[in-house]
């Protein structure tokens, strides 16, 4: 995938947890009949169509361009990354809250407490091993930047997403933990309900995070601004050129289009900076091979 990160094996190694996780929670919230591992087992449900909307997101943005669509269409992850952020809104954070609220007005016991527990852990254990697999991709792209700038300045989406996804699924988690434990010490079925509710808040607080990051892709951000600045300092380094005047560019999913606004260095005749600028061309797409789309406008100001 782009920028040296596979976010599809991000991807299906969450989709693959998250099924298992999701399974084992309902039947334990049947079983239990715990309204915050209820409420879980809804999360992860919706984790994993989330992440087949993912897949169908990186399948349409890597079709060819057309006449129609002449850029092509690799912003489509991003309308998917953002309906991914709605659903984790409402499946997840909306019915996590019905659900506690409902509690709250009908409380029910525990049952079977320690099954609950014990699924809980299975679930923590592997969502860690999602959210490792996906810190692991995540490094190979962020450097020295701490992981909130990364969150900041990313521009792949999915893989923004698998990691929002497993890190509120972990934190979700031991909210049920939590919950189930003081209500079994307690007795009092208050607490389930409460966890419940505080599931569904955490789901909707991460849920905004990335749909506002996710909006700014939409509406159309540039490159990373260390990958800016290394475009920048290979155009400055070129015989060819003599001043950089303006450099615009658009991230479009894992492709990346590219506009120079450039004074070039003198040359004898028309020909001979036509061979300049494709000499530029052909250089910078081999050091930025993400680059899609490239136009070169040669000038004397700006």
């Amino acid at each position: 995938m782009s920028h040296g990160a596979d976010s599809l094996k991000s991807i299906f190694f969450a989709l693959g947890a998250n099924f298992a996780i999701a399974v084992a929670k309902l039947a334990a919230a049947i079983f239990t009949g715990s309204g915050a591992m209820m409420a879980e087992s809804i999360h992860s449900f919706a984790d994993c169509g989330n992440q087949l909307l993912l897949l169908v997101g990186l399948r349409n943005s890597g079709k060819p361009p057309s006449p129609e669509y002449p850029l092509g269409y690799g912003k489509a992850i991003y309308f998917w990354s953002f309906i991914v952020a709605l659903i984790l809104f409402s499946m997840g954070g909306l019915y996590s809250i019905y659900e506690g609220v409902h509690k709250l007005h009908n409380p029910e016991p525990i049952s079977a407490p320690l099954i609950a527990i014990g699924v809980l852990i299975f679930s923590m254990i592997a969502e860690g091993t999602s959210l490792w697999g996906c810190m692991r991709e995540i490094n190979k792209v962020r450097g020295s930047r701490s992981i909130i700038r990364w969150f900041k300045e990313t521009r792949q989406s999915d893989l923004l997403v698998v990691f929002g996804e497993d890190t509120a699924a972990l934190m979700g988690l031991s909210f049920a933990l939590l919950a189930v434990i003081i209500t079994w010490i307690t007795g009092n079925p208050m607490f389930d309900a409460i966890g419940s509710i505080g599931i569904g808040v955490l789901l909707i607080l991460i849920a905004i995070f990335i749909g506002i990051e996710v909006k700014a892709l939409l509406i159309g951000q540039g490159v990373e601004p260390e990958t800016r600045e290394k475009m920048l300092a290979f155009l400055r380094s070129r015989p060819e050129i003599e001043k950089i005047f303006n450099l615009l560019t658009l991230q479009m999913g894992a492709d990346v289009m590219v506009a120079v606004k450039a004074k070039m260095a003198e040359q004898q005749s028309a020909d001979q900076l036509i061979t300049a600028i494709n000499t530029c061309e052909v250089a910078f797409k081999q050091e930025f091979p993400e680059t899609m789309w490239l136009f070169f406008e040669p000038d004397n100001q700006d």
